[in-house]
């Protein structure tokens, strides 16, 4: 078996090495080498210790003991309202959650530090400010829709082009600021950071520009940058979106992992979505699409990876992540187009692919084949993408209903939980709590006795 280089970092993603064709994951090898695989205690950036929304490592079938029911009186250990407005996901890690807010106009922007255990805010620290926010022009975005991203020692803030920040995790205050990255939002950003070895890696899909940009975490100096190589063809296009440049906007964040003895950086962008070397920003294949404004992060499994176009179309797309160039007539395996998730990002448990759409539909495909298992209307609207753990899914909608559902090939809802307020932001998971941002409130949700599985 080759040699794996950068075991935590691979490790921390569960990142998969492809032998002979077999997917094996790195967690699985560390138990075949007499360690026993364990989840991580905490939730280091949007999605997640893997990046996919799941709790525990690869094969790690371990119950831990999350709550299965809850309500505003119920399995609640702390509620702790949060100032103004913010949908990003909170990060877990060292007893603190740290999250993002901003004023609803756009002219001042926070990163917040909460005491996990008793959700008391520690640190409330003002970043940046902006005399002249452009307007959002929808009522699904804010303006701290990115998330954190957070190792020990420092936390990773970002606001799209109104400023990045990288933060002291003992005291609250910055060890380095950019607001030098320039980037019409139009409606506001969204796609989270992510952290790469030694790089913080950034996606600025503008109306105006639309690259990716590697930090030095240390410094945060770039390292790299590498523009979107679609070509536009618009410039005669009389459309007012189009015109405006809305048409070349995403919001989706990058997701890494390892095929064969590279890393790829799945990326969904407007009419194309890519995989890029992460340490070099060299761009590898793309697939051409018609979609713009793809919000949801990609998932990756068994050498597939599935892309969100984005809001139009709003198909799911499986393609095949080899190749190299336009692989558009050649690695598009299959395609879903209806009830897609637009804003939630899928979630793949044992070969099922899960989305959650807009109008309320939940839908299973087979991961394999795209052909779809079943769909249910389970209601409500879904902007917060998906969480697995102990062997349940749970989806958070706007409305403030959370429906835990037994993964399988019939739709099976094992309980509806409901907080006052509705959920535009992911879940968090640390220890054996939840950690559910409502349009108002942060709560920890945790079982104060132990529940049946």
């Amino acid at each position: 078996m080759s040699c794996v280089k950068s075991m935590s970092w691979h490790h921390r993603k569960a990142l998969k090495i492809v032998e002979h064709g077999v997917f094996v994951s790195v967690a699985i090898l560390l138990t075949l080498a007499g360690g026993a695989a364990r989840a991580r205690a905490d939730w280091p950036e949007f999605r997640g210790p893997w990046g996919d929304g799941h709790v525990s490592a690869p094969g790690n079938t371990n119950l831990i003991g999350f709550p299965l029911h809850w309500s505003e009186t119920e399995n609640v250990k702390w509620k702790t309202e949060i100032p103004y407005r913010g949908w990003s996901t909170p990060v877990v890690m060292e007893g603190q959650v740290w999250l993002t807010t901003a004023t609803e106009d756009g002219h001042d922007f926070f990163a917040l530090c909460l005491d996990a255990d008793t959700g008391t805010i520690r640190f409330n620290e003002k970043l940046f400010h902006c005399d002249n926010p452009e307007s959002l022009g929808n009522n699904m975005n804010c303006y701290a829709t990115p998330s954190p991203a957070i190792e020990p020692g420092r936390v990773y803030i970002h606001f799209g082009s109104y400023g990045t920040a990288c933060l002291d995790t003992a005291t609250g205050k910055a060890l380095w600021q950019r607001d030098d990255l320039p980037c019409r939002h139009y409606r506001g950003p969204a796609s989270s950071p992510i952290l790469f070895e030694n790089l913080l890696i950034l996606t600025m899909d503008g109306a105006d520009f639309q690259y990716t940009v590697a930090l030095d975490k240390k410094t945060g100096r770039t390292i790299w940058k590498t523009d979107r190589s679609v070509a536009w063809n618009d410039q005669n296009d009389q459309d007012q979106m189009a015109k405006e440049g809305d048409r070349r906007k995403a919001h989706s964040t990058p997701l890494i992992v390892t095929m064969g003895d590279r890393f790829l950086m799945l990326s969904a962008g407007a009419k194309a979505a890519y995989a890029y070397d992460p340490r070099t920003g060299r761009e590898l294949w793309r697939v051409h699409h018609p979609d713009w404004s793809a919000a949801p992060r990609p998932v990756f499994d068994r050498g597939l990876a599935y892309f969100v176009s984005g809001m139009t179309r709003g198909e799911l797309w499986a393609v095949k992540a080899g190749g190299q160039g336009d692989v558009t007539d050649t690695q598009v395996l299959w395609k879903v187009k209806t009830h897609v998730g637009k804003y939630a990002s899928p979630i793949l448990v044992d070969g099922l692919l899960y989305t959650a759409a807009e109008e309320s539909f939940l839908s299973c495909l087979d991961a394999a084949t795209g052909n779809v298992v079943w769909t249910e209307r389970i209601g409500g609207g879904y902007a917060a993408s998906p969480i697995y753990a102990d062997g349940r899914l749970y989806f958070c909608n706007e409305q403030g209903k959370t429906t835990v559902l037994k993964p399988g090939r019939t739709c099976e809802i094992l309980a509806t939980n409901t907080l006052a307020d509705g959920l535009m932001a992911s879940p968090a998971a640390s220890g054996e709590a939840f950690f559910l941002r409502t349009q108002t409130h942060l709560y920890r949700i945790e079982s104060s006795a132990s529940e049946s599985h």
